[in-house]
């Protein structure tokens, strides 16, 4: 199995940052997502860190996560701008493009499209000297923004090269969105296809996103999924594949075994789709 396009979160295993990038290295993986929080509580610190990531030879996917950004009061906003701009810093440290922004779930957010629009668009342009790319998560329990076509219609109306998505088949299923939504969003606009799946019952969304979701091929969504891969790749889609795979469990594993399942479910999603003859295809290479 071909796995120049896979990469693991951070987030789905324990230990610390140099055991992370071992476990995934080790494991033939190519790829990482990062959050700040594995650069600013290293123990040498966020140089110390950076150069971790970097000797890993590890390609960094994306760096995680603003949140609550979009559809802000101007003075939020204007804050919100400013906590971006060192951890665009961070991202040129270890060589990463892409942002990730989850949709907002604050009280104090307007649901007013443009002004959604527009101030995504505001960070898009901040990203554009820096040679970064902005990737918008709708969350399946957004205050206003929850699926993929409204995510969508909102990057659209952003109206910025940088501005994309990213499609995260446990959000996208979570909201029970029709497979064939996915044919009105051209591949070149997904900047990253997030892995995971979940069991039958999905009462709490957030409960479960953050802390039971599964490997694709050890939840219920597994067809689907493999149709989410399949369609996106239609579309044009040429970017890396992620597990984010929040999962309790996970956590109380060393980070070898859960990396051991991540290549399982790999084997699983290629013999059920075009990945396995699917080589490194990637839509940019990361900002230096």
């Amino acid at each position: 199995m071909n796995l120049s396009r896979f990469g693991m979160n951070t987030v789905t295993l324990a230990g610390d940052l140099e055991a992370k990038l071992d476990a995934i290295s080790n494991a033939g993986f190519q790829a990482i997502e990062l959050w700040a929080k594995d650069l600013t509580a290293h123990a040498g610190g966020v140089a110390a860190a950076s150069r971790a990531v970097r000797n890993s030879g590890l390609r960094i996917s994306s760096f995680q996560l603003l949140r609550d950004f979009e559809g802000l009061p101007d003075a939020m906003l204007q804050y919100k701008l400013d906590t971006v701009k060192p951890i665009m810093e961070m991202m040129r440290a270890v060589g990463c493009d892409l942002l990730l922004v989850s949709s907002s779930t604050s009280p104090d957010s307007s649901g007013e499209k443009v002004k959604l629009a527009d101030d995504l668009a505001k960070l898009a342009t901040l990203a554009t000297p820096l040679d970064i790319r902005v990737g918008y998560e709708p969350l399946s329990w957004g205050r206003w923004i929850n699926d993929y076509p409204s995510a969508s219609e909102i990057v659209e109306l952003a109206d910025r090269k940088n501005l994309g998505l990213v499609l995260d088949s446990f959000q996208f299923l979570a909201r029970a969105t029709s497979l064939e939504q996915l044919d009105a969003i051209s591949g070149d606009r997904i900047f990253l296809f997030q892995l995971s799946d979940f069991g039958s019952e999905l009462t709490d969304p957030m409960e479960t996103a953050r802390h039971r979701r599964v490997f694709p091929g050890e939840g219920s969504h597994g067809a689907a999924i493999v149709e989410l891969i399949e369609r996106a790749a239609a579309a044009g889609y040429g970017g890396d594949y992620t597990f984010e795979v929040f999962n309790d469990d996970y956590l109380r594993s060393p980070a070898p075994v859960v990396m051991e399942r991540a290549r399982k479910s790999v084997e699983w999603l290629g013999a059920r789709t075009s990945l396995a003859a699917s080589g490194a295809n990637r839509q940019s290479e990361p900002a230096r």
